[in-house]
């Protein structure tokens, strides 16, 4: 199954090496690119792909404005934004999970790690860079208890194994290391996962890791 990708930087030089890593591998297709986020937004109402490489600052509509163009559209539910900058501040960060990013990446991240996370984003699943994931995680640790008591109206309607997995998301595990540890398989995982994000309202896994922790179910 080929992976459909658009591309929204305003530097050409950035577009062209990310065109180049996306075209030499063969399950990723790049479908667009687009110099700012109102381009992007245009071209995903015409031509919605898998997933969305977005940069932060962009001119005429930046990445995080036009993510949440993008991610209030019912028609868009399917798409994943993953945010690709040199930036690393925590309000870009937490703009940018808010808003409905299925990833956050910097531009200086391994190549590997920018295809993985393309490829995670279109499985539902997401990735941070490692240097981003410390701080969403301790900036949430150290916020977690005091936001314990504003629980998720969604969490009531979970399920005990709902809530068991939606804790160990938060703690970072992936479907088939949740498999492992539950000893279910990697596809009753992934089940349980896509129910527990419909009934928390959730788009992707970030969000996800957001309610556990912002509800006490990972301290």
């Amino acid at each position: 199954m080929t992976i459909t990708v658009g591309l929204a930087d305003d530097q050409q030089l950035i577009r062209l090496g990310l065109r180049t890593l996306l075209e030499s591998e063969d399950d990723l297709s790049l479908l667009w690119e687009a110099e700012n986020g109102r381009q992007a937004v245009e071209l995903t109402r015409h031509s919605p792909p898998d997933v969305i490489l977005m940069d932060i600052r962009m001119p005429v509509l930046d990445g995080i404005s036009a993510l949440r163009l993008i991610a209030a559209e019912p028609a868009f539910a399917t798409v994943r934004v993953v945010v690709l900058t040199t930036f690393e501040s925590d309000e870009y960060v937490f703009a940018a999970l808010r808003a409905g990013a299925a990833g956050f990446l910097v531009k200086h991240a391994e190549p590997a790690d920018l295809i993985r996370a393309v490829r995670l984003a279109a499985a539902g699943e997401s990735l941070l860079s490692p240097t981003v994931a410390r701080r969403v995680i301790d900036t949430l640790r150290d916020t977690a208890a005091p936001r314990a008591a504003r629980t998720h109206p969604g969490l009531a309607e979970l399920t005990d194994r709902e809530r068991e997995i939606l804790a160990l998301i938060g703690e970072g595990l992936n479907n088939d290391e949740i498999g492992r540890q539950l000893f279910i398989s990697p596809a009753t995982a992934r089940t349980h996962v896509s129910r527990a994000m419909t009934k928390l309202g959730a788009r992707d896994r970030a969000q996800l890791v957001v309610i556990a922790y912002q509800s006490g179910l990972v301290s």
